[in-house]
């Protein structure tokens, strides 16, 4: 009797670890799995303002985690209250314990078993800032071969100086998502570097500073994580005096842009359905205006002298030239040894091509320029001298992480 007697009690121990342990790996499971979700609504709701805790309780207990405090508790805390983001209000932490009543497992002195899943999730909220701080040129290209579309090339004997930020190469090409061929040299002439996504192939190693240049980094997504510039020039038309060579902002749908005979450019939006060019032995001058390049290419010639800054003040402060994502046209800028750009080069699918304005004589790109490809070619010494009160500020867009 005695032998029956123990064999029974080691039958309902084996029976409760079977069958109450993975009742336990299930309820663990589904624990964690309402502590994500209410984690990832809860910071969601945050950004929209709305109650974000209301929300994360409905989504336990829609997951069946009701917060009853008998069989289950939902703890709300921000910021966490242990682990690495203590104080840190962005951070929202989500606790769901359990109590789980065993079938077996109270006969051998465990009438319930406990799960507790912890998780924490990232509310980081819009910011106005600039884009991709800490770099001055940036090519956005996820995917470029080493023929045609390329991410970014420097070649012939151009040299590519940066000052006040540094070069992103977004391609994941793990051979050549930066190429530098024969003569070509970028350098960057203060504490910001050179960072690509994927491989780079460098024919003269010296011609490169830093070296090496960071590779293997984290792509950025495209689109990109950032709010396009909005509104444009209305009804507004252009108007055009041949007499003085003067132009005022607006729709322009005339052709290609500027008109003969027209030098100098009024504040204001251009909104241009044409290309935009403006050949040898012509000038162009224009403070506070922008560009924006609904159709169309840019081609600014190396013998033209052009004198273009953005605006000072509005939505569109910083900002000089805008291609929208719906137009991948191409973006030729040079110009005589006295030209200037001042204002951020937005063109998230267009394609770039740098090969004039010859910083020895004291010609700059005072811009952050952003292209989806990128080519530094000609014989110049180019200079891109970037200052963030001189660019564009946009919002960033709102992220949700989840961390577990």
């Amino acid at each position: 009797m005695i032998l029956i007697v123990f064999s029974i009690v080691g039958l309902i121990g084996a029976s409760a670890l079977a069958i109450d342990g993975v009742n336990a790996f299930i309820d663990r499971r589904r624990a964690d799995t309402a502590a994500s979700a209410a984690a990832l609504t809860a910071a969601l709701t945050r950004i929209e303002g709305g109650n974000w805790r209301a929300a994360a309780l409905a989504t336990a207990a829609a997951n069946g985690y009701n917060n009853d405090g008998v069989t289950n508790t939902v703890e709300l805390n921000t910021p966490p209250l242990n682990g690495d983001y203590t104080g840190n209000s962005e951070y929202i932490e989500v606790i769901v314990t359990s109590h789980l009543k065993t079938y077996f497992g109270v006969v051998i002195g465990v009438p319930t078993i406990t799960s507790v899943a912890q998780v924490i999730s990232q509310s980081k909220p819009s910011e106005l800032g600039e884009m991709f701080p800490g770099y001055a040129l940036i090519s956005l290209a996820p995917k470029t071969d080493c023929e045609r579309r390329r991410g970014f090339w420097v070649h012939s004997e151009a040299t590519l100086n940066l000052i006040g930020g540094g070069l992103f190469v977004n391609s994941t090409n793990p051979k050549c998502a930066f190429i530098s061929f024969g003569s070509g040299s970028v350098r960057v002439l203060d504490e910001n570097r050179i960072t690509v996504a994927g491989g780079a192939d460098i024919q003269k190693t010296k011609l490169i500073t830093p070296y090496p240049i960071e590779t293997g980094v984290a792509p950025i997504p495209y689109p990109i994580p950032y709010r396009m510039p909005r509104g444009g020039c209305g009804s507004r038309i252009a108007t055009v005096d041949l007499e003085t060579g003067e132009m005022t902002s607006g729709n322009y749908e005339e052709g290609v842009f500027p008109p003969d005979g027209v030098h100098t450019l009024g504040p204001g939006a251009y909104c241009l359905q044409d290309d935009f060019i403006v050949t040898e032995g012509k000038s162009l001058q224009g403070n506070g205006v922008l560009f924006i390049m609904d159709q169309g290419n840019i081609k600014i010639s190396g013998y033209a002298q052009v004198d273009l800054s953005a605006p000072k003040s509005g939505p569109s402060a910083g900002l000089l030239i805008y291609m929208p994502e719906d137009n991948a046209g191409l973006i030729d800028l040079n110009g005589t040894d006295d030209s200037s750009f001042r204002g951020t080069i937005l063109a998230p699918r267009a394609d770039l091509r740098l090969n004039g304005l010859d910083s020895i004589r004291g010609a700059a790109y005072h811009s952050q320029i952003i292209a989806y490809y990128i080519e530094v070619d000609g014989n110049d010494s180019i200079e891109i001298n970037y200052k963030d009160e001189q660019n564009w500020d946009t919002l960033s867009m709102p992220e949700v992480i989840l961390i577990k």
